[in-house]
């Protein structure tokens, strides 16, 4: 690790490049985020139909992930500025995509940084317990037999999940994986304030304002939520649960035996990295294996510390796993979990 560390600081050095933000982040952060209120805005807009809200919604739900994807992600690991307060600004757009930013930095930053892919640890591969499988660690169920058919519409629940459930649920937990939280004050205050925000800004308002009946308004909000959850989902899979990546147990006394950089490179994993709209669209979670080794750099520089972090892992004969596409990464998690459902059948 130290020497792909420093590396990576030569390079930002010699290049007298910020790890930060630089102009065309500025301008992904501007498209992003104007779509994302120019589609809301024609939503609440009343100017269209039952069947013309919903690609409207679809899009929108698209835009929330792609907006989480390129601006909050980077904002909440504090990468995206060296400024403090812009960070908290733009961290503060997640609570308007339904999902708090206090609670992610604890169950992502912390948690699923420190114990990528550790069964009964890292909460971010915990989709649905005793509905998917992903581990030899996890307990089989006959149903899981089916679960490569059922895996993505499950994924599509993943928004609604967060603004409804996921964080009341994280929120009020003893602990975190192996974390125990202790909440600040004003965090309750926060948590119940946006969620009531939102819920007025993307089901209330709409209600009042849209000439629809309640049932094609409930199909227009769980569109919007289908789209923005399966986008999530299929995204966030492709980093860690493909073939070749590791689900390490601790040892008897609870440790990891190998170094933590290592255990990074061994349990993330990349896919189309030579696709300029990959790289646009997803904030740099097509690069997971430099961002869970730099979380404090810019995803924006990615492309560029990708080929220091390549050539140092094959130096000292590390894994560096990379799927070509984003198809080929996504037939590569299907085969993961028809594996895990064949193991069910069996038993």
């Amino acid at each position: 690790m130290a020497t792909v560390r420093a590396r990576v600081e030569d390079y930002f050095k010699e290049s007298n490049l910020s790890p930060n933000a630089n102009k065309m982040m500025w301008i992904k952060t501007l498209i992003f985020i104007g779509g994302f209120i120019a589609l809301y805005i024609l939503l609440i807009s009343d100017i269209f139909s039952f069947s013309g809200l919903l690609p409207i919604a679809a899009l929108l739900g698209v835009f929330s992930a792609f907006v989480g994807f390129n601006v909050c992600h980077d904002a909440i690991h504090g990468s995206f500025s060296s400024s403090k307060t812009v960070n908290r600004i733009l961290s503060t757009i997640f609570h308007f995509l339904g999902a708090s930013p206090y609670v992610w930095t604890i169950t992502h930053n912390a948690v699923h940084h420190t114990y990528t892919n550790i069964p009964g640890h890292d909460e971010d591969i915990d989709i649905a317990p005793g509905l998917i499988r992903l581990s030899v660690e996890e307990p089989i169920n006959k149903i899981q037999r089916f679960q490569h058919w059922y895996a993505f519409p499950l994924y599509s629940l993943a928004s609604l999940s967060w603004a409804f459930r996921k964080d009341f649920k994280k929120f009020f937990q003893a602990k975190i994986g192996q974390t125990v939280i202790k909440h600040p004050a004003i965090e309750y205050f926060s948590l119940f304030f946006y969620k009531m925000l939102y819920y007025f800004l993307f089901i209330a308002l709409p209600l009042m304002i849209l000439s629809v009946s309640w049932w094609q308004f409930i199909i227009v909000f769980l569109v919007m939520h289908i789209a923005q959850g399966l986008t999530m989902g299929m995204v966030f899979q492709l980093a860690h649960v493909v073939e070749g990546t590791d689900f390490p147990t601790p040892s008897s006394n609870g440790c990891i035996e190998e170094a933590w950089a290592e255990h990074q490179m061994r349990t993330t994993a990349n896919f189309a990295t030579k696709s300029r709209m990959a790289s646009f669209l997803l904030g740099g979670l097509n690069r997971q294996i430099e961002h869970h080794l730099f979380p404090k750099v810019c995803h924006i520089h990615y492309g560029k510390i990708g080929n220091i972090v390549k050539q140092t892992a094959k130096e000292f004969n590390i894994p560096y796993l990379e799927s070509p596409t984003f198809f080929a990464a996504l037939r590569s998690h299907y085969r993961v979990l028809k594996k895990f459902s064949k193991e069910a059948a069996c038993n």
